[in-house]
């Protein structure tokens, strides 16, 4: 992990397309800004890991979703 100190007005550069740069402090608070291209995701922390957790539990086959979706299927086919 690299660790800098900045202070206000000052940022740093990741790669070519991302820089950060430090807003306002006040406190324990300190405001980013971020400029990155279009093709670039950025989340909160924590909003990234609720996004991960529900990729994961989605992509979680159960017994009870194997026997929904083969009920759904042997609907449609008993229709024809």
């Amino acid at each position: 992990m690299l660790v800098l100190t900045r202070k206000e007005g000052e940022g740093i550069v990741i790669g070519d397309d991302v820089r950060i740069f430090v807003m306002h402090i006040k406190g324990k608070q300190v405001k980013l800004g971020i400029k990155a291209g279009p093709r670039v995701i950025i989340h909160r922390e924590e909003v990234h890991q609720k996004i991960q957790e529900e990729n994961k539990r989605a992509a979680t086959v159960t017994v009870e979703s194997l026997e929904a979706a083969m009920g759904v299927v042997e609907g449609k086919l008993s229709d024809k």
